[in-house]
This record gives structure tokens, sequence and C-alpha cells, in this order.
């Protein structure tokens, strides 16, 4: 009887255990948002000054803001270069391929004092913290260098990012998969919800630095320059090493194991997979059928996000004139209007169903890039008149937000989504799988997108980006409903929260 009963007891989330969980995806997000913000405009200027040093020659007192302004290099050359920018930034998400998957296994079958996801968690984060600050002083001296010394600086930059993906990649699964380890299956969009609040906090903190230290400011390559770079890289590498310690402090992964085991396995069948889920370990065909759905769309509607995220800064700086902070608004306004879409997707999944969350937020997203296309390209006398000073359009403060609840709700709902289709004995494998569909997506479209912006211009990133993500919704569109089950309760409105001890 008191086994029915605890059975038929509504579900709550424990908030402040989730919100400590989530200091793990914090520190993810910190890292990227700063990496991406700074690092696709650091290779891009470095490579123009590389590849056209013949047309600088004779003007090595100009900035490259100077030498665009008066047409001794102009947008056509940067569009020829990102191609190699692409390339760089898509070996993140490559060697995630790789990395991921092994990391996912290795910590499912880790045992150690610390639990079987902190150890890399760690190791990672430390690594990372150490590496940061090597990125904008390599970038300075990139700039300041003559033509034969800066191969050897971009090789170190490259260095250094590489570093950083290596051991960044080599934690993400074990930290990813902290939620669902101690998380019920029907609480996991709620969950998630939660953790990428925490996440996208730590990502507007990168986003707010590259506002307030733009890269186009200090592109002159004088030695002063370096320290103002050096500042947000070496604030998030302190900020990333205290959010471990307080991950260390508050989530003891062994204890909590041996207090939720049981609760967990209890709920494992209460999962939106379109048959059940056993410990045989082997899916149904229609499971197979609907999870190679999910991550084929996935992997779509990746590709069509991460053009924008790679490209975005440049986008706004050379279609649009602004400078490079304006990328990183994108990413600050449509992030604070992701986290609204995160507190209240659960409550949407909890109606209509995981699967009709994630495509109206599909449909919300690809109709928003489709009005990206009719924005004006700046005129040529307004970049030669005051280059990277242009203001954002007024309709990207409507489009933006927009853009962020709909890709809220995509991102909250996925991932529990793929992790119906496990068990708790192979969370780590498939929180892998799932991040392996995301980064072999990211690993094709920077390319994919820079080979086309040779052919073209600035204004295929979101024509690009609008088409994959109308075929994302295509797939998922077939994707079947969640079997016909006894789900469990789930407590409503403030109940819903639980218990914070």
């Amino acid at each position: 009887m008191e086994q029915q009963a605890t059975a038929n007891k509504p579900l709550k989330l424990n908030v402040k255990r989730t919100l400590w969980i989530g200091l793990a995806f914090f520190g993810i997000l910190l890292v990227w948002q700063l990496y991406n913000s700074y690092c696709s405009p650091m290779l891009s200027f470095l490579f123009v000054k590389h590849d056209y040093s013949a047309l600088i020659v004779g003007h090595e007192g100009l900035d490259l803001k100077e030498l665009l302004a008066q047409g001794i290099i102009t947008q056509a050359q940067y569009l020829d270069v990102q191609w190699k920018v692409g390339i760089i930034m898509a070996l993140d998400n490559i060697a995630a391929l790789f990395i991921m998957p092994l990391f996912g296994l290795f910590s499912d079958k880790t045992k150690s004092k610390l639990g079987k996801r902190m150890p890399y968690i760690i190791i990672g984060s430390v690594v990372t913290a150490i590496a940061l600050p090597y990125i904008p002083m390599f970038f300075s001296n990139g700039m300041a260098s003559s033509e034969g010394a800066l191969i050897g600086t971009i090789v170190g930059l490259i260095s250094m990012m590489v570093v950083i993906i290596i051991f960044m990649m080599s934690y993400r699964s074990p930290a990813v998969s902290l939620m669902p380890d101690f998380t019920p299956k029907p609480l996991r969009t709620k969950a998630n919800g939660l953790i990428n609040v925490v996440g996208y906090v730590g990502g507007a903190i990168g986003s707010v630095f590259a506002i307030i230290i733009p890269v186009t400011k200090y592109i002159d390559g004088s030695n002063k320059s370096l320290w103002m770079l050096e500042i947000p890289f070496i604030v998030c590498s302190i900020v990333l090493l205290a959010s471990l310690a307080l991950l260390l402090w508050k989530v003891k992964e062994n204890k909590l194991h041996a207090e939720l085991d049981d609760e967990i396995r209890r709920y494992d069948s209460q999962g939106e997979s379109a048959e059940q889920v056993t410990n045989s370990g082997k899916l149904s065909k229609t499971n197979i059928r609907n999870l190679t759905l999910i991550l084929i769309a996935e992997m779509l509607w990746f590709m069509s996000l991460n053009a924008v995220e790679t490209f975005q800064t440049n986008f706004c700086m050379f279609w649009l004139n602004t400078s490079s902070s304006g990328g990183a608004i994108m990413t600050v306004i449509s992030g604070a209007a992701s986290v609204i879409g995160f507190l209240v997707a659960g409550k949407i999944a909890d109606k209509i169903g995981r699967k009709w969350t994630i495509f109206i937020g599909i449909c919300v997203v690809a109709l928003c890039y489709v009005a990206f296309i009719f924005f004006p390209q700046a005129s040529a006398e307004e970049v030669a008149a005051k280059p990277f000073e242009s203001s954002l359009p007024f309709l990207f403060f409507i489009l933006l937000p927009t853009i962020g609840l709909g890709s809220s709700l995509i991102h909250i709902c996925s991932f529990p989504l793929v992790t119906d289709y496990c068990t708790g004995e192979k969370l780590g494998r498939f929180t892998s799988l799932y991040y392996t569909a995301s980064m072999l997506a990211q690993s094709i479209t920077p390319i994919a997108i820079g080979l086309i912006f040779r052919a073209t211009s600035w204004i295929a990133l979101p024509i690009y980006s609008a088409a994959l993500m109308g075929c994302a919704g295509l797939v998922f569109f077939f994707v079947k409903a969640p079997r016909k089950n006894d789900k469990a309760k789930n407590a409503k409105g403030l109940d819903a929260l639980g218990q914070d001890d």
C-alpha cells in the first residue's frame, strides 16, 4: 500500500537541486558564448591580413577598420576568407563527434569518490580556465606581427582553441547527464528549462563582455589593446572556476544517487517514447524509426541555428555595418526571451506533448529567418563614411525575442525526448547520441555556409538557415506521437516546484 501511495503521489521538481546541477551547464555556455563572440571575427581579421598582405604594403600604419573605409581591403575579401573561418569554427563540433560519445560512455562506467560525472567536469573546467586567456594574447600578437611572423601567431591562436575544444567536449556529455541522472522522466522538460536558464546566465556574461569590449575597437595591433581584450577571458576563467567550486560543494553525486535511484527507476516507463522502453537494451522498430527521425530533424535545426550563431557577428558587421557588438546584442536579446521560453516550455509540453511543442518552435524560428532575408545591405557610401557604426534595424528587436522563444521550445523538449528512449543505465550514451547529432550538424554547417559565401553574399545566411529549419519541421512532423499510457501525475502550479531540501 505504501508503494502504491508513493507511485500515485504527484511528482514535484526539486528546484534548488536542479539549479545547482545547472552550474555545470552554466560553465559550458559561459565559455562557448565568449568563444563564438570573439574567435570568429578574430580569425577573419587575421586571415584577411595574411591573405591580402600585398595590398596592405605601404599602409602598415592603418588598422583594418581604416583599410576597409579607404577601400584598400574590401568586403569581398572578407567574404573570401570565411570558408577558412568556417573550418576552424567547426573544429569544436568535429572533435565532439569523437570525444563526446567516448566520454559519455566512460562516465556511465566510472566509479569514484566524487561520482561518475564529476571527475570529467573538474578536469575539463580547470584546463579550459587556464587556456582561455591565451586566445586574446595570440590575437593581439598577430595583429602586431609582420607577414612572416603572422603564420606562427595564427597557429598559436588555433592551438589554444583546440585545447579548449578538447577539454570542454570531454566533459560536456557528463555535465549534461547530471540532470537526467537525478530527475524522473516526466519532470525532465521542466528541469531542462531550469538548467538552461542557469546556462544562459553564463552565456549572457560572455555576450555582455562582447558588447562592452567589442573586438572591432581593438584591431590596431598595439600592445595596449592586449589588456583590454584579456579582461573578458580572465574574468570568465575565474567565474568558470567559481561555478565549479559551487557545483562540487552543493552537488554530492554519490550521495544523490543513493537517495534517488529508486525514484528514477520507478518512473523509467513514464517517458514520451512511442512504445515502452525496457531494460533489455533493444528498442522496438517504432522507437528506432522515431528516434532516427528525431535525430535527423535535430541535425537540420542545429545546422540552421549554428550557421547564424557562428556568423551573426560577421553578418552584422559586413551586411548591416554595425560594430562586432551587434552580434552579441543579438545573442543577449534572443537569450533573454529564451529564458521565458525555458520557464513555460514545460507547461506547454505537459498540455500538448513534447513533439508538438518542438514543432511549434521550429515553425516560429523558420518564419523569423525568412523575415531576415528582407533586411537590405548597408550602402557603400554608409560603409565608407562610418564603417561598423550603423544601428541594428528596429525590426531586429521584434524578431530576435521571437527567435529566442521559438528556439527555447525546441531545445528544452528535444533533449528530454531523446533520453525518453533509454533507461538510467544508458543516460551518458544517449546524451552523447543527442550531442553527436547536433555536433555533426555544427561540423558541416560553418564550412558549408562559408563556401556558399564565396559564391554569393552575406544574405545567404538567413536564406540557408530558413531553408534548413523548414526541412527540420518537415522531417519532425512524421515523428509518431507518444504511446498512450498511464502517465505519472505531475503536480500543478507552485506545488510542482517541490521541496528544496
